[in-house]
């Protein structure tokens, strides 16, 4: 479908599978993700990025949880789905597990292990690398936790959550002002049959970071070294989905930045990928939103 965005300077014409105004986040949830989350279930990797300007909703897109549990987001509701889904293919059997990464200044940290002092959460921005094996993608030192249900997968949200409040604390920044990626990670075997295949799929649900033009934000010292550091890592993921449509195109694109790289095998190929964009509709936000 198609939807032009009218004003008195110009016109744009844009294309989108889907456009939401005033719709709630069940709405959201059945046209964007359920589909991505039953596709990781079979074996395939799945991702879906909220990008925007800060303020625009990316964050409340998908976790939600801040609100009521009616406006939960796209990460609680696909726990939900995820393990009904689970408990109803009785033919096979999943494993669930969990991992939590947050991406500051092109520096990694693992949400989801203990953090109870600001010297526990420098210490993990110097622990985490980048590693491949096989075309996979793997965080060096980033933990992994079993989850057996949808509580015990949410309450490692909330975990991460926590953890993300008090790095937020220790380098006086706020939550729009980094790249969180919420990682399941799926293996399926089949209970019937030995010779069915066993796979293994990622699910990445990616709350990116605001994108905001230096120049209007009129950004000093470490707000600027920040906004530096976003602006970079969203143009060199632009450029890796651009990328993937030119067959000339290598894969030494997607090792720009530590977010990029991180999304290596969960964007393009046999992955499911979904971005959506949380705009502002006001005209003094015009030129961020096209």
């Amino acid at each position: 479908s198609a939807s032009v965005v009218d004003n008195k300077i110009n016109d744009w014409a844009f294309h989108f599978d889907g456009l939401f105004n005033n719709v709630g986040q069940e709405v959201i949830f059945d046209s964007v993700a359920k589909d991505v989350v039953d596709r990781s279930l079979d074996g395939y990797n799945g991702t879906i990025l909220c990008y925007g300007q800060t303020g625009a909703g990316k964050t409340h897109t998908m976790t939600g949880f801040t609100e009521s549990y009616q406006n939960r987001g796209i990460i609680p509701r696909s726990l939900q789905h995820l393990y009904q889904e689970i408990n109803a293919r009785q033919d096979y059997s999943y494993s669930v597990r969990i991992a939590y990464l947050e991406i500051y200044n092109d520096q990694m940290c693992d949400l989801l292990r203990t953090l109870n002092s600001q010297s526990d959460y420098q210490q993990q921005l110097q622990q985490l690398s980048i590693g491949e094996d096989s075309g996979l993608v793997y965080i060096k030192g980033l933990s992994y936790r079993i989850a057996n249900s949808e509580e015990e997968a949410l309450n490692l949200l909330f975990e991460g959550e926590t953890n993300r409040a008090i790095g937020q604390h220790v380098l006086n920044k706020q939550s729009s002002r980094s790249h969180c990626i919420f990682t399941v990670l799926i293996e399926c075997r089949s209970i019937l049959s030995s010779d069915e295949k066993y796979t293994i799929s990622k699910l990445n649900l990616v709350d990116l970071a605001g994108s905001e033009r230096l120049a209007k934000t009129n950004s000093e010292g470490v707000t600027k070294r920040e906004a530096t550091f976003i602006n970079k890592s969203l143009s060199f993921l632009e450029q890796a989905v651009l990328n993937l449509t030119d067959k000339k195109a290598n894969s030494h694109n997607f090792r720009s930045s530590k977010l990029t790289h991180t999304l290596k095998d969960s964007i393009g190929g046999r992955c499911n990928t979904v971005m959506i964009a949380n705009i502002w509709p006001e005209m003094q936000h015009l030129e961020e939103t096209v």
